[in-house]
């Protein structure tokens, strides 16, 4: 892999976010094995919902603690708990996770509930270009991120004891609900006429059949650590919308960055990017070998599963901007996801206007 692409950024904790270092090092040290306290703690640039920070005790091992964000929250949003528990659950599957090493549900340590997990010394890496890497490396990290989906995807979720982690029917039909919700209780003044045309029109047309899986609800290569030197991916990080689910609804969302300008910096895609001899496969290629590792013979109905994955971005793009308005968003540049989740909504009603 490519030298310097997608170090982690790490920053000073910000303000909202500061808890006292003291009582966390504390804590860890009495009920994590091998931890030295004190706790060293800095922040990582970029997460959206929960903060995530690095942690460093005095034997400078390193841990990494993510933890639900101050101030009121939408009450079936930021479940940490949920996050654990499913990455406790695949550690001994082949769906690549960190090792999640303990849950604390005591908000007067630092403020919220919070858990923690092994440090991977890995890449992340959101530019979905893949500007600076060879041919060879672009073609490896996106079969990897494919083998990695269709991996998580046939994990036995019952076998892994998750078959009380959701409810295993309707999940396109209840998400449209949730999110249509989320998004009334959330949109404030904002005026999205496409956002309100999907909202009536996906739950009237959800395609024929069922299928039950892990979803993990937020996957894409951004979301995914890569090995330190490699291109492939060494685990599946970020599982707060993780359920028992549809696994078109993730590799729908897996795909939208085909349907997304290049540079933008909240949701980068490559409309723009000439795929002609990069590596990345396109659309239609990078479906078809997820249909050839699942044992599908193709995907009808992939216009309605697309325009779901948009209402949903639009739908979480929003509770960011609306966090941000109240000023306990974990990003310094959430306001800006006001205009994306506009511009999502309306690239989801495209795929289906000609339907309604």
């Amino acid at each position: 892999m490519s030298e310097g692409k997608g170090a982690a950024v790490l920053i000073d904790v910000l303000p909202q976010h500061q808890f006292d270092e003291g009582a966390l090092g504390a804590y860890l040290s009495t009920h994590l094995d091998g931890f030295q306290g004190p706790a060293k703690v800095q922040q990582f640039q970029g997460g959206q919902s929960n903060p995530t920070f690095l942690v460093t005790d005095a034997a400078a091992a390193r841990l990494v603690l993510r933890k639900k964000p101050p101030g009121k929250l939408l009450p079936s949003a930021h479940m940490i708990d949920r996050e654990f528990r499913v990455m406790r659950a695949l550690s001994a599957t082949a769906a690549p996770v960190p090792d999640a090493r303990l849950y604390c549900d005591d908000a007067a340590i630092i403020g919220t509930p919070f858990y923690v997990m092994d440090h991977i010394d890995g890449r992340i890496l959101s530019d979905v270009a893949l500007d600076g890497f060879s041919v060879e490396e672009r073609a490896a990290i996106y079969d990897s991120m494919n083998e990695t989906l269709a991996a998580l995807h046939k994990v036995d979720w019952r076998a892994a004891g998750l078959g009380d982690f959701g409810k295993p029917e309707q999940y396109i039909l209840r998400q449209v609900e949730r999110w249509s919700k989320q998004f009334v209780a959330t949109k404030g003044d904002s005026d999205i006429p496409a956002m309100e045309r999907l909202m009536e029109w996906l739950p009237r047309a959800v395609p024929a059949g069922d299928e039950t899986t892990i979803a993990h609800g937020d996957f894409r290569l951004g979301n995914l650590m890569l090995h330190k030197s490699e291109p492939r991916v060494v685990a599946i990080l970020d599982w707060e919308l993780a359920t028992l689910g549809h696994p078109l609804s993730d590799l729908a969302y897996n795909c939208m960055a085909y349907h997304l300008p290049s540079g933008i910096k909240q949701f980068p895609g490559l409309v723009g990017v000439d795929l002609t001899g990069s590596g990345i496969p396109t659309e239609a290629d990078y479906v078809s070998a997820y249909c050839r590792r699942t044992g599908r013979a193709g995907i009808p109905d992939w216009p309605y599963y697309l325009a779901f994955a948009f209402f949903r971005i639009a739908a979480i793009c929003q509770g960011v901007y609306a966090r941000a308005l109240a000023g306990n968003a974990a990003d310094r540049k959430a306001l800006a996801y006001g205009e994306v989740a506009r511009a999502a909504a309306e690239t989801g009603w495209r795929f289906v206007s000609d339907r309604a």
